[in-house]
């Protein structure tokens, strides 16, 4: 199997974008699957991102926007798979990661299946000067957007209720199921608002860090209350996410890190993407 380039630590300058708005094949290996958001086009998009395995292009790559509803059984890809795809800088996206990916040319290519399979391709992905207090200081347009960095203490995973769609969130759905009307596309359902969100309370490796609390958005959090809570009561619905994403997930047995990501408009403003949790291999 083709290792991943030993590109050692990944730089907290990440390359700009090429000038030209030429498609190039990226070749990705995902690490990230966000929540889906309202979409007025697609229904709903999600953002993933994941390691370039390209030894022209090595870093962190984010692909947006994505249409999980759109892609067939050949296309369609989990956590951890490697992926290809056509793809061209995202110009309204200033942060240097991220494209916009050509949907018709994704495939995926295969899966890392074990813990022992994905640690020599994303371990070096984590580094001891990059801490979330770092990327906090210096974050601006051109410095890192994504990055795994260890927790050095997880205080809490608070879970509380959804307030649900926002205005505009809802208007988009509306927009979406006005054109499902007209089209009699009656099978297709707009997407539900899930029930809790989470915030990761943790500090991070430096040496004065005052504690993080920043939101988590993982695909993950929100399928599991939508696929296995459902007649559940609140108070036990939310005691088990707890259980889950931080007890099992974060428990002292894993060696955890977090996939953190900013927002687009506030490059200060992180959030908890997913959790690298292989099993611990050592002391």
């Amino acid at each position: 199997m083709t290792q991943l380039p030993m590109f050692g630590q990944i730089s907290d300058t990440p390359a700009p974008k090429p000038s030209s708005d030429e498609e190039v094949t990226l070749r990705v290996l995902i690490t990230v699957k966000a929540a889906p958001n309202p979409s007025e086009k697609y229904g709903e998009t999600v953002c993933v991102a994941g390691l370039s395995l390209d030894l022209e292009r090595p870093g962190w790559i984010r692909l947006y926007p994505i249409n999980f509803r759109e892609l067939g059984a050949d296309a369609s890809f989990k956590k951890y798979d490697v992926i290809t795809v056509k793809a061209v800088p995202a110009r309204q996206d200033s942060r240097r990661e991220s494209w916009r990916p050509r949907m018709p040319s994704l495939k995926r290519e295969k899966r890392l299946k074990t813990w022992a399979s994905r640690r020599p391709w994303i371990d070096e992905a984590i580094s001891a000067d990059v801490t979330m207090c770092s990327l906090v200081r210096g974050a601006t347009m051109s410095t890192q957007s994504l990055a795994l960095i260890r927790p050095k203490k997880i205080t809490a995973l608070r879970v509380t209720p959804h307030r649900g769609w926002s205005a505009a969130q809802q208007a988009k759905i509306d927009a979406y199921v006005g054109q499902l009307d007209l089209f009699g596309n009656e099978d297709r359902t707009p997407l539900r608002a899930p029930k809790f969100a989470g915030t990761f309370h943790y500090e991070c490796e430096e040496q004065d860090c005052n504690g993080h609390k920043q939101g988590f958005i993982d695909w993950e959090f929100v399928a599991f209350q939508l696929l296995r809570q459902r007649g559940m009561r609140p108070d036990d619905a939310a005691g088990q996410l707890v259980h889950r994403f931080l007890h099992e997930v974060c428990s002292p047995e894993r060696d955890v890190a977090f996939y953190v990501g900013n927002v687009a408009a506030h490059p200060r403003t992180f959030s908890v993407l997913g959790v690298y949790w292989p099993p611990r291999s050592g002391p």
